[in-house]
């Protein structure tokens, strides 16, 4: 099964006798959102709540900066997912609603206003990711460790998950979050090898991968996580392929969920992939080893993430949500 391609045209101007060029009509049209899209728009006292407690702690959530659209649910659940390092990106993904530009200076008082946060919430389970910081010597690494070290000190039971940038390949920058004993370390490849050049610019598809499995080799007690974002143009034997490679670079989780394009500055959609593709792609994951797959068309990354930790370590079969 096939999605498919954008293809690009240039228009090769007419001579000067030539009778003028009819109207060029688009050769795609961007497919019309689905009804299972559709969500509804938060505002219940949970939301509201911890929206004002991240503007108080001058904190920043991915839930957010990336206008995720299960904000409303995650945080009526008093689940959030804490963006680190600040909200400016140093790359310039084609898919991702986060700024980029020149970021601000590190703060390295972030950590204990982070865990500070968790432990007025009560939180069980965290998630912290950050923008890329190509500015630091080892893009953040010290800053997600420092979170990991200080919401253990109030909360020892919280487990905590994070999710890292590449780092560049820097081994040493993997070592210092591994070294804080994140429970989860996951990083996302997002797409097919074929369209990094074109939606992660900055990023290598390779570079992920290895980062991955190093992790794995580092600590091999830790849970292992990637996700991938489906409709900015892949085969589906691309995406199949996408998953075979994860488990080779033995990453227990994996979660697969829709492209919606953030504005018009970024990639269109090409294709809406329906609830029962998904289905169909976790079954191809449990067959092929993994611990975890949660897929649908609304998953992102930590989507559920408390759900997925527990079944994880629960349980060593395979298993779809």
């Amino acid at each position: 099964m096939a999605a498919p391609f954008v293809q690009l045209t240039r228009q090769v101007s007419a001579p000067e006798s030539a009778a003028p060029p009819a109207a060029v009509v688009p050769s795609f049209r961007p497919p019309r959102k689905p009804s299972w899209l559709k969500v509804k728009a938060p505002g219940g006292s949970s939301y509201l709540h911890i929206k004002r407690m991240m503007r108080e702690l001058d904190l920043h959530t991915v839930c957010e900066e990336a206008r995720c659209p299960n904000i409303g649910e995650c945080w009526e659940h008093k689940a959030a997912t804490f963006m680190i390092l600040g909200d400016v990106c140093t790359r310039n993904c084609a898919y991702c609603a986060v700024s980029h530009g020149t970021p601000k200076a590190f703060d390295p008082a972030e950590p204990v206003r982070l865990a500070d946060a968790v432990a007025q919430m009560g939180l069980e389970h965290v998630v912290i990711t950050s923008v890329d910081r190509d500015d630091l010597d080892n893009g953040g690494a010290e800053a997600f460790a420092g979170c990991i070290i200080e919401i253990r000190k109030r909360l020892p039971a919280t487990s905590v998950e994070v999710l890292i940038p590449d780092f560049k390949g820097s081994d040493t920058a993997l070592r210092i979050v591994m070294d804080a004993k994140p429970d989860i370390l996951n990083h996302n490849l997002e797409t097919a090898e074929r369209l990094y050049r074109l939606a992660r610019p900055g990023g290598r598809y390779e570079r992920a991968l290895r980062l991955l499995a190093t992790a794995r080799a580092m600590d091999a007690s830790a849970l292992t996580k990637s996700g991938i974002i489906l409709g900015m143009g892949e085969e589906w034997d691309e995406i199949v392929t996408c998953l075979s490679d994860l488990r080779r670079s033995d990453v227990n989780i994996v979660t697969l969920g829709q492209y919606l394009r953030p504005s018009d500055a970024h990639l269109p959609v090409v294709r809406y992939y329906t609830p029962a593709e998904f289905d169909e792609l976790a079954a191809i994951g449990m067959r092929m080893g993994f611990t975890h797959i949660q897929a649908s068309p609304l998953t992102r990354s930590s989507y559920h993430a408390w759900e997925q930790k527990q079944a994880a370590s629960s349980d060593t079969r395979p298993r779809a949500a």
